[in-house]
């Protein structure tokens, strides 16, 4: 009961009563007042000295509760300070309990003392009535209630008690219930008042969360009355309509806004009525396009006689989704169709004019730029990133419109049309095309040429699908790359005849490496001076149980592309290191390494394994690659190879002068011989110019020192000449024999070791 009341209630509240406690000052000095008067009227009347001193105690008093109420005023403590409030509700109890004890001891002197009916009257009537206005100022403190009550009940019902008299008995029995019903009274005052204020305090909090809530969410929200007229918006909301229309809309019909927004054109026609049929039917979502190319979706809820619109501002989710979306379909980098698109396409087109095809034709063309690994390996990836862009505008400048052009992928691109088609006006955007690429390419600085291989198809039958056309584009482009780039093809049937074959042929080789059915033969190179075999060539051959023998020439590429090539290379390590073992020790073998094997395996491991399981010395097996393989797989190459020759492994440069012949290769990498092909060789006999070539060839690998063998060898002539003429070491050809089988080999290794040499050529090797 006597708890204080800042343990009791929240902080707020607590401040707040104190405060009241002390507000009105003018109130506290008419009750005061009213005693001072009253007291001093029953001294008058009755000459009693202590009602005379009563009255001037209440003068003390309220000019002491006066002074302390001026001070809380100048102190002026926040709604939340509790320690300053429960400072001040201790001072406000000193006096309201003195006030207390001095209306109780005016009772109790008028009835025990004074004995005076008029002066107990006005005790008792005054009292009661500041009671009243302590229960009306206090309610708020329960325990400065408390102790005001019990003071004053306490000394009334004293006085009345020792009068003596049944009527004054009567009297307290009468008024001391009642002034004990004043706590109760107070704290049902008290509570309610708490209660309304709590009430006020929540919904003021939740007004400001709300208000926070729609100022803050990230979408706009708009509620509508059941007239349609806009109740709520919070600044979102407000921004949206700012496109539609200007000024508050708060009040007004948002469905008469909506409809002259679609009248100024600030939305769409469709939109509105979409957007005002989704209202009626009660809820849904509607795309509204703002201006400023804006996308804005709104979504509609009602009920209990209101409707709620949600404002989400999806540009960015519409810009997302249609990058998303053109991604999907369009080449990132070229901005032409991609293949999955081109697809659909090209589909739907051959679908459509499916009943007409034999009238009106189709022609696909698949576009290859020739060589372009060598742009990306010497010019760089950033390079090779704008040939391609350039080489679609090229294509789609010369085609125009009426063609449908994609990138199929990589360097490949693809051109389709339908009909009607003219062959002849076909051949010319061909050729076009063809002429386009004849202007160098300038980017970044660097300026280079880039030709372009076509292969085509006109198809004038309505069962050909996409799958076929591109498959038949893809053997003429085929035929076009072997024929030496740069050109077209199209397609013929003998073309689909060499396809099936060359399936047969990638199927057959597939069985025949597994069940190990190929052969090596080997090769003779021989010294020139001594005419000894210092080394063998290993080659592998095919014998087809059905077709006979398959040339290296047809078998090697389709083993490239079926990627058997290097479960082949294995192979021939294995056996020729293993042969080798049974030639004399200043005998070696040399084995080719494709580019695919520095892409797909491991050749470290390849060569150590086969050195390791025949125990061959390193430096009697030789490698050999050629600058093709070297521009497909520099980097790894240049490593692979790097290492080998630090084991002592030969590495020699096979085919040089048919490919790039990059004099960079020859710096870079660690040959040790330099292979100068048979085209160099060929015409020495009757051509001075070629003599000439060769022997400057030969001069440029010595000067690097290099060992230089020159292929093709076929006569005595063409050796005498190399012999007189040039620094070349080595001779391999046909002068001194065919590839041989492992026994053949080794007796011509055996029997040339016993040979003498001719005088001739002993007399041109001493002279030089």
């Amino acid at each position: 009961m006597l708890t204080p009341a800042r343990k009791a209630m929240p902080a707020i509240d607590y401040v707040s009563i104190i405060k009241s406690v002390y507000k009105d000052r003018r109130a506290m000095l008419l009750g005061a007042l009213c005693c001072i008067l009253g007291v001093s009227t029953g001294a008058f009347k009755t000459g009693s000295p202590i009602l005379w001193s009563i009255a001037l105690a209440f003068v003390v008093v309220t000019a002491y509760r006066f002074v302390d109420m001026t001070l809380f005023a100048r102190a002026n403590i926040s709604a939340e300070d509790v320690e300053a409030a429960g400072h001040w509700e201790v001072r406000a109890t000193y006096g309201a309990t003195m006030f207390a004890f001095l209306c109780g001891a005016w009772c109790f002197s008028s009835f025990v003392f004074v004995n005076d009916p008029i002066a107990e009257i006005l005790a008792m009537v005054t009292t009661v009535g500041c009671m009243v206005g302590v229960v009306t100022r206090n309610f708020g403190l329960d325990r400065l209630l408390t102790i005001q009550l019990a003071i004053a009940v306490t000394l009334i019902g004293l006085g009345v008690l020792l009068t003596n008299e049944v009527y004054h008995w009567i009297l307290g029995g009468l008024m001391l219930p009642m002034l004990i019903s004043f706590r109760f009274l107070a704290a049902d005052v008290r509570q309610v008042l708490l209660n309304a204020v709590h009430s006020r305090v929540e919904a003021n909090r939740l007004a400001g969360e709300l208000d926070t809530a729609l100022e803050t969410m990230q979408h706009g929200l708009c509620m509508l009355d059941q007239s349609g007229l806009v109740t709520v918006a919070n600044d979102r909301a407000e921004a949206v309509f700012a496109s539609f229309a200007g000024g508050s809309w708060s009040g007004r019909p948002f469905a008469a806004l909506i409809s002259a927004a679609a009248a100024r054109g600030s939305i769409t026609q469709a939109s509105a009525t979409q957007l005002i049929d989704t209202m009626h039917a009660g809820e849904g979502k509607v795309l509204l396009h703002l201006p400023g190319n804006r996308y804005c979706e709104v979504t509609v809820s009602a009920g209990q006689n209101s409707t709620v619109l949600l404002f989400e501002d999806i540009t960015a989710r519409v810009k997302a989704e249609e990058r998303i979306s053109f991604m999907a379909h369009y080449d990132s980098l070229t901005g032409l169709p991609n293949r999955t698109y081109f697809a659909d396409q090209a589909t739907e087109i051959l679908e459509r004019t499916a009943p007409h095809r034999v009238e009106d034709g189709a022609v696909l063309m698949i576009i290859d730029i020739d060589d372009f690994k060598h742009v990306n390996d010497t010019l760089g990836h950033l390079i090779g990133d704008r040939v391609l862009v350039e080489t679609a505008d090229r294509i789609t400048r010369v085609l125009g419109r009426d063609s449908l052009v994609a990138r199929l992928g990589g360097d490949e691109f693809i051109v389709f049309r339908g009909g009607p088609i003219d062959e002849h006006e076909v051949q010319q955007d061909v050729q076009a095309i063809l002429g386009a690429f004849h202007a160098p390419f300038s980017v970044m600085g660097e300026v280079f040429t880039t030709n372009v291989s076509i292969g085509m198809v006109v198809s004038r039958d309505a069962a050909d699908d996409l799958d076929a056309l591109m498959t038949k584009a893809d053997l003429a482009l085929y035929k076009a790359k072997g024929n030496g780039k740069s050109q077209s093809q199209t397609f013929r049937d003998e073309m689909d005849t060499d396809y099936r074959y060359r399936q047969r042929l990638k199927s057959d080789l597939k069985q025949c490496v597994a069940e190990g059915r190929l052969s090596l033969v080997y090769q003779p190179i021989v010294d020139i001076h001594s005419r000894h075999v210092v080394s063998c060539e290993a080659l592998a051959r095919w014998n087809h149980p059905e077709l006979g023998s398959i040339p290296p020439s047809l078998f090697i590429p389709i083993a490239e592309e079926s990627g058997l090539i290097s479960d082949i290379t294995a192979w021939v390590l294995r056996s020729a290191t293993q042969e080798c073992q049974n030639w004399p020790k200043d005998v070696s073998v040399s084995v080719n390494v494709s580019a695919r094997d520095f892409r797909q395996a491991d050749v470290d491991e390849m060569v150590n394994a086969a050195l390791k399981a025949s125990g061959l010395a390193a430096n009697r097996l030789e490698i050999e690659v050629t600058e093709t393989a070297l521009i497909e797989e520099k980097a790894a190459a240049t490593s692979i190879l790097s290492r080998l020759a630090g084991q002592g492994v030969g590495i020699a440069l096979d085919d040089f002068g048919t490919g790039y012949s990059s004099l960079s290769y020859l710096h870079a990498l660690p040959f040790s011989k330099l292979k100068i092909d048979r085209s160099f060789v060929m015409d020495i006999v009757d051509n001075p110019r070629a003599l000439k070539l060769l022997s400057n060839v030969a001069q440029l690998g010595k000067d690097i020192h290099l060992a230089i063998t020159a292929e093709g060898v076929e006569t005595e002539e063409q050796f005498d000449l190399i012999v007189a003429h040039t620094k070349v070491d080595q001779i391999q050809g046909y002068l001194f024999g065919v590839p041989l089988p492992s026994r053949d080999v080794g007796e011509l290794i055996a029997r040339m070791a016993t040979a003498n040499i001719p005088r001739s050529a002993a007399k041109l090797v001493n002279t030089r």
